[in-house]
């Protein structure tokens, strides 16, 4: 029997991937998309028309119990949130009521409608935060540094008490950095490999960065997405922190990307206070053992293979623009 599969958050980097990998496994996939003024299809131009879509909004409760009720979803995976941590200090408020009250309101949705549904809840390692061990498993304790992580701690705990409460099959993954050609040219990866391109393609002259020395656990987001899967195929709902338990400083990030294409990355770019943040995140490195074992989920693509993906695709993107 076919599956259905209901997906928040289903344009942006993960939803995309997510939305590939469950398209190729036979579900029927349908994706909530809050309406814009230009639709943003970019990141599932290729596979639109297999998915179905519903208009819906995580600040509005009726419109999600409508989408369960339309879907009929066997999985919910909740992807949508306002996700970036810079942003997060410009519109806090937003980032709690979307970020955090939004995970209850589809929480709620799914008890009200289809409460026998397996919930996957996108948690963050930027709950760590101000970490107090090194490296950050599933009982490391929360240390938010930014609006947005205390937001997804929220998001984190209410899912937890959803399963606790109501018996609900409520996952959460703690995902730690995971990139992709698809990530937002704001996430720093993404902004270091769009620049790379453009610079050797002579459209820009200088990359303008901050904290160079933070260490981040960086994987590639189509690995992780096959981990949300694996957690929902389970017996029993549990959490998982998702990680590749290697640690990289944006400074080899930066020397990767630039040495691609060969240049030299003292050349160009340029430390701006104005990008480092209020309350700085130092390292995040997170130990999956218990993903590995558990789920028997594996890594495919490692930090280097990533980095280079990265600026192929924005040489090739950013080229087809120049002509």
């Amino acid at each position: 029997m076919t599956k259905t599969a209901l997906i928040t958050g289903i344009t942006g980097q993960d939803g995309s991937y997510l939305a590939e990998l469950l398209l190729s496994k036979g579900y029927r996939v349908f994706g909530l998309r809050r309406r814009t003024s230009v639709p943003i299809m970019d990141n599932i131009e290729h596979i639109k028309n297999e998915i179905e879509f519903i208009e819906g909004d995580l600040l509005d409760l009726g419109s999600l119990i409508q989408a369960v009720r339309l879907s009929n979803p066997d999985e919910v995976y909740n992807l949508a949130a306002q996700s970036f941590v810079g942003t997060s200090w410009e519109q806090p408020v937003l980032t709690g009521q979307v970020t955090g009250i939004g995970v209850t309101n589809m929480l709620e949705a799914v008890r009200l409608t289809k409460p026998e549904a397996k919930f996957y809840q996108a948690s963050s390692s930027e709950m760590f935060g101000k970490v107090v061990e090194t490296p950050q498993k599933e009982t490391t304790p929360f240390y938010p540094r930014s609006p947005y992580g205390v937001a997804k701690v929220y998001g984190h705990w209410i899912t937890v008490n959803y399963r606790e409460s109501f018996n609900m099959f409520a996952c959460s993954g703690i995902l730690f950095n995971h990139e992709s050609p698809r990530r937002g040219v704001e996430f720093v990866t993404r902004k270091v490999t769009d620049a790379v391109a453009r610079i050797k393609l002579g459209m820009q002259k200088e990359l303008r960065m901050g904290n160079l020395d933070a260490k981040r656990d960086w994987g590639f987001a189509g690995d992780y997405v096959k981990a949300m899967y694996l957690m929902l195929q389970q017996e029993k709902p549990d959490d998982y922190v998702i990680s590749t338990g290697e640690m990289h400083t944006v400074h080899e990030l930066v020397e990767i990307a630039f040495g691609h294409v060969g240049l030299r990355w003292q050349d160009y770019v340029v430390i701006d206070p104005k990008f480092v943040r209020p309350a700085e995140v130092d390292l995040l490195l997170g130990d999956c053992t218990k993903a590995k074992n558990k789920l028997g989920w594996e890594l495919e693509v490692g930090f280097e293979q990533l980095v280079t993906m990265m600026v192929e695709s924005d040489l090739n993107r950013i080229s087809k623009l120049k002509v």
